[in-house]
């Protein structure tokens, strides 16, 4: 019988060497992330692993699945005792080794094979390792699924009746790459720089871009898995500020930033302009919807407003639904509403037929850009920006909370929003006209300003998003009005980034 993981285990001792460590909180909403060593060893990846196969075979989904890598360090040790477990539950295994996260998903599809088990930590600092997951393709784990393989996992309630196998599949990324690129060249000659902040994308990327036609400016495509830069992060100012200079110095039409596992992209103009993903989504919008009336979009909380108010938008009859933040719960939206598109501003894009497949992937994001550029061929990415409504919107500032205080803060400061929009109160002298709670609390005033607060799903953080329609100084207004709120509890932090 394999042991019952536990929570806390020094490393160094024999404890730690020969019992599972599995911290809960590493269960997230919709994947896993875990401290290595810290809060998750090999021993505790192999449970992991048998708890998965246990849960697909309850689940009454044939036990075969993906798996693959990503370019750090520690994460082939990390799948092959994630394997190990899994062959122990009797999954039968595809192994398409280093990649990106949707290769994976695309395997799901290429291979004919229901399940998928990415070892990746995505854009998270060193020494985190995590899981995405899946069992009905395009779709990945969300809350439900996710809670139950906590409580098999923390429970050791493992089915291990044996049978599986594993199969490593050769040169899967070609396949990938060969899938994604079988499609007419630009008309249009690009100069692209492709930024990979020396993840796991370096690998692909460039090569993606030039079979379209496109002219390369490689940066930091060189795969180091101490980053050495920056962390693969195209939410990072670091990354999108030396993007924007090397658009600069080389005079590129766009700047292609790349995240740690491929599944996110980040776009810099050709005035070196940092255009936050859900503005791009917008445009991306206005493309696919002159092709495609009356479309339907998903998109996250964190989004800009003018997925609702964008005249251009409103002429081609799109219906925008904002939703809960994270890659799972917008790609099952979009599944669910059979939308064209979803659009997470942390650079997650999910393209249903005929873009994609459903799931999120930066290279195909990556392609939609170039194809738009192609279609406006008398217009630079800067034009197509400048084109949008104005608005001043803040990066994505994330305050210190931790993991097991972030959701009951989260709630506090929903529920005084909520009493003060019952009450006819005003926030920086402003009626409130609408409170959306789908996801933590979106609160939008009468003018169209609008302060986020939720939890993150992934790090002991909250996730703090404002924007005006108004001006700047209106926006930080309203940022300073939901961080007035939020210092009244003890338990939040200090800023990662501020504006």
């Amino acid at each position: 019988m394999f042991p019952k993981p536990q929570a806390v285990l020094k490393p160094n001792t024999y404890a730690y060497e020969s019992s599972p460590l599995v911290k809960p909180t590493g269960f997230r909403e919709y994947d896993a992330r875990w401290l290595l060593e810290k809060e998750i060893n090999l021993m505790g990846v192999e449970a992991l692993g048998m708890g998965l196969g246990t849960l697909v075979k309850q689940m009454g989904v044939k036990p075969e699945i993906v798996t693959g890598h990503d370019f750090r360090s520690y994460s082939a040790s990390v799948k092959m005792a994630l394997i190990n477990g899994l062959m122990a539950a009797g999954c039968k295994v595809h192994d398409i080794g280093l990649a990106i996260t949707p290769m994976a998903y695309f395997a799901q599809f290429e291979l004919d094979v229901p399940c998928v088990a990415m070892v990746t930590a995505s854009h998270n600092d060193n020494g985190w390792t995590g899981v995405k997951m899946g069992a009905n393709r395009p779709l990945t784990f969300g809350p439900q699924e996710m809670t139950r393989l906590k409580d098999i996992v923390l429970g050791a309630q493992f089915d291990l009746s044996g049978g599986g196998s594993y199969q490593f599949v050769d040169n899967f990324p070609e396949r990938y790459i060969a899938d994604v690129t079988k499609r007419p060249k630009l008309k249009r000659k690009l100069k692209v720089v492709a930024a990979c902040g020396n993840g796991t994308a370096g690998a692909f990327a460039p090569r993606v871009l030039e079979a379209i036609g496109c002219e390369v400016v490689p940066l930091d495509c060189e795969l180091d898995h101490t980053f050495p830069r920056y962390n693969p992060n195209t939410e990072d100012m670091k990354m999108l500020h030396a993007m924007r200079d090397a658009v600069l110095m080389h005079k590129a039409d766009v700047g292609l930033g790349f995240d740690g596992d491929g599944d996110r992209c980040g776009v810099v103009d050709n005035d070196g302009e940092e255009i936050f993903a859900d503005k791009v989504g917008v445009m991306l919008a206005r493309d696919m919807s002159s092709l495609h009336k009356n479309s339907t979009f998903v998109v996250d909380v964190k989004s800009t407003g003018l997925f609702l108010t964008d005249p251009v938008l409103k002429a081609n009859g799109v219906k925008a639904e904002y939703w809960k933040t994270g890659h799972s719960y917008i790609k099952r939206r979009v599944n669910e509403l059979g939308a064209l598109a979803g659009f997470e501003k942390s650079g997650h894009f999910f393209f249903n037929k005929p873009f994609g497949r459903g799931y999120d992937d930066g290279m195909i994001f990556a392609l939609a850009v170039c194809d738009m550029l192609d279609r406006n061929p008398g217009k630079t990415m800067a034009d197509l920006r400048k084109a949008l409504p104005r608005t001043w919107g803040s990066p994505t500032m994330s305050p210190h909370c931790d993991d097991e205080k972030k959701y009951a803060v989260v709630d506090a400061v929903t529920e005084h929003f909520q009493k003060l929009h019952a009450g006819h109160g005003k926030v920086v002298g402003s009626d409130i006209r609408d409170v959306l709670t789908v996801n933590g609390v979106r609160v939008t005033l009468d003018d169209g300003t609008w302060g986020l607060v939720r939890a993150s799903s992934n790090k002991p953080e909250l996730v703090v998003v404002v924007e005006s329609p108004v001006s700047e100084a209106r926006m930080r207004e309203m940022f300073k009005a939901v961080d007035t709120v939020l210092r009244t509890h003890p338990e939040v932090g200090a800023y990662n980034q501020t504006i």
